[in-house]
């Protein structure tokens, strides 16, 4: 029998399932790919503390990296959220040690309901270090802004000149994510030379909890899958856009999207591409 290819996720494990290391696992499996986790961080609030962050030890960090990479082995890899300039400089380190070919970074920096998932000091460590073993890194437009020194990001060409910029950092390709923008949900693709514009239509829903972690890690599983990035990006965003289209929620919180969705009910939107050159 023909085994799946193997996909590492390193990132925070979020309580109510609708993000971080459980919507990559959910997405990996609907996507057919072998998952693996490396849990950074426990996301969720202390009833009595209000806590929301709980980091985990570098020496669990590095125990789970090391027991996925003995006992199955790793094809591609995402990251999500890491939290801390020590992590980070850690996972860039480990990553270094392996010769992983797909690597996709996703600068998670602030939750759905505006928890704090990074921490000041590490921005810098996540530009200097992590960002350039990158083979894609996927933005939205608040972690742009905040890659780009607070620039501010209000329309579609704002965000084409910002991809271009993010693509000095040294990733191999930049996704600069528009979902928060106005009109239609339009991201950026920059490769060094073109900008691939993906364009779907805007859904009026709340329930998005964990889209941008299900979208980096269905890039990922389509890349592991042999796909070329375009590609692989084409077919992320047609899941994650179905996903948010039949997203829901079981109380008044933000619900998460549905990552069964285009299996049980097939595709939501097909994907308009347009291209735009320097």
């Amino acid at each position: 029998m023909s085994l799946p290819p193997r996909v590492m996720t390193i990132a925070g494990s979020a309580a109510g399932g609708s993000a971080g290391i459980q919507a990559d696992l959910k997405t990996f499996q609907e996507l057919d790919v072998y998952g693996m986790s490396v849990i950074t961080a426990i996301v969720s609030r202390h009833p009595i503390t209000s806590k929301n962050v709980h980091a985990q030890t570098m020496e669990a960090i590095e125990a789970q990296f090391a027991t996925a990479m003995k006992q199955v082995g790793v094809d591609g890899l995402k990251t999500g959220m890491l939290f801390s300039k020590s992590v980070i400089e850690r996972t860039a380190e480990l990553i270094q040690q392996t010769s992983i070919q797909h690597i996709v970074v996703d600068p998670v920096m602030v939750g759905k309901m505006d928890s704090k998932l990074l921490e000041d000091d590490a921005i810098t460590m996540l530009k200097d270090k992590l960002i350039p073993l990158a083979t894609i890194i996927t933005p939205n437009v608040p972690e742009a802004s905040l890659l780009l020194d607070g620039r501010t990001i209000d329309n579609i060409d704002d965000l084409k000149t910002a991809a271009v910029d993010l693509y000095q950092l040294g990733s191999d390709y930049v996704l600069a994510k528009g979902g928060r923008l106005k009109g239609p949900a339009i991201d950026v693709l920059y490769d060094g030379t073109k900008s691939i514009l993906l364009e779907s239509p805007r859904i009026d829903t709340i329930n998005t909890s964990g889209a941008g972690c299900t979208y980096s890690a269905a890039i990922a599983a389509y890349l592991v899958k042999g796909k070329p990035v375009r590609e692989a990006v084409h077919l992320a965003k047609g899941f994650v856009t179905t996903a948010i289209q039949h997203g829901f929620s079981y109380t008044e919180i933000v619900g998460p999207t549905y990552h069964a969705a285009m299996r049980n009910r097939g595709i939501a939107h097909e994907i308009k591409l347009s291209y735009w050159r320097d």
